[in-house]
């Protein structure tokens, strides 16, 4: 793209993926235009806030403690609301603001809610699948008895995300 051409530019729930965050950032304020808006939000794994995927690891490491080093709150620490307001001000932003996007995860029962562990894309997925077994069954009957239940049977989690929106100079 061009440089200073986009009024808007953003990045939706993939900077934890990009190896050089750094280089993103100023790639993105490479093609906005100055006083161009650029923002970024992914989700909060070191604070919980994707809570079906923290209920997941936290059953699987009292299962198997090295399973720990897998989770998504250790590998991506830096995603919470003051590193990624930090990230964007060392990038040169200005005018940064960061919001949590809150939004309900609802799943009309357990197998709603295991069924895309057993698929094998992500991590949690990966290595849910990885498992024997026995040891598939044992975290499947872990994450059942620790889950919350409404009285239908479903079970209501939330995912928040943090979400900067700031202005390229």
């Amino acid at each position: 793209m061009e440089d200073n051409s986009r009024d808007v530019v953003t990045s939706a729930l993939v900077l934890n993926f990009i190896p050089d965050i750094p280089k993103a950032l100023a790639e993105m304020q490479r093609v906005a235009r100055p006083g161009g808006a650029v923002g970024y939000y992914v989700w909060d794994y070191p604070g919980g806030g994707l809570e079906f995927v923290r209920a997941f690891w936290q059953a699987a490491t009292s299962l198997d403690p090295s399973a720990a080093s897998l989770s998504e709150n250790n590998r991506f620490s830096f995603c919470t609301s003051e590193e990624l307001s930090e990230l964007a001000m060392t990038s040169g932003l200005q005018s940064i603001e960061c919001s949590a996007i809150e939004v309900p995860t609802v799943f009309e029962n357990f197998d709603d809610y295991w069924r895309p562990f057993t698929l094998g894309t992500g991590p949690a997925p990966g290595y849910c699948v990885s498992l024997g077994d026995d040891a598939r069954q044992a975290l499947r009957e872990k994450l059942s008895g620790d889950l919350p239940r409404q009285v239908d049977g479903s079970i209501a989690l939330k995912a928040r995300a943090w979400a900067v929106k700031a202005v390229s100079a």
